[in-house]
């Protein structure tokens, strides 16, 4: 792969800008987000795994840009609930919906199960799309959803995915906490090294 000198982060969400910025720092190129381009509205999700949506993204802002592109898209799957929501995540309570309505959605569906059956993990997918080059990593960490939202920190389900490793929730960790093992920080650490890897 050619020299690289800058790659753009598909997302317009803040809190994902911020947590892929700090992992991909590494890199020594210049970071852009859809900031950069607000040309490029949201991209429809269309596919039905996470892999094929954060590809979406990826190829889609590529060609728009012409720009090494990293895109990711990330589920939370719930045992209970047959691994919803899943790719829905996002948009569980509907659409144009806050943070605090999906949470909610969850808490009310999950309000019978008791607490040893309220087993869910996180899943980020991080997709890197440049000419006729393709890699993709995953990033997974297990936990279970509280019964309650738990700390004030972090966004979307963090205040009810408990973390199995240190017992917290991620809304109760610091930033540097979070992303040391949260699943996105996985499996942008993997795609970090793979990218040096190619880049060398």
């Amino acid at each position: 792969m050619e020299l690289i000198k800058e790659i753009v982060i598909a997302t317009h969400n803040p809190y994902k800008k911020k947590e892929m910025v700090v992992a991909l720092c590494d890199l020594g190129v210049n970071i852009l987000t859809l900031d950069n381009f607000p040309e490029i509205g949201e991209i429809e999700e269309t596919g039905s795994t996470l892999l094929e949506n954060s590809l979406i993204k990826a190829r889609t802002v590529f060609a728009k840009t012409g720009i090494p592109t990293i895109a990711d898209d990330t589920g939370l799957e719930v045992d209970a609930l047959n691994g919803a929501p899943g790719i829905y995540s996002a948009r569980y309570a509907g659409t144009n919906v806050t943070y605090e309505d999906n949470v909610r959605k969850l808490l009310t569906e999950m309000s019978s199960i008791d607490i040893k059956s309220r087993t869910a993990r996180f899943k980020t997918v991080i997709s890197f799309s440049y000419n006729n080059k393709e890699l993709w990593t995953e990033g997974v960490i297990e936990g279970s959803i509280t019964e309650h939202s738990i700390g004030e920190k972090g966004f979307g389900y963090d205040p009810v995915f408990r973390v199995i490793e240190t017992g917290k929730t991620f809304a109760e960790m610091t930033k540097k906490e979070k992303n040391k093992i949260s699943h996105r920080g996985l499996a942008l650490k993997k795609m970090s090294k793979l990218l040096m890897e190619n880049l060398k």
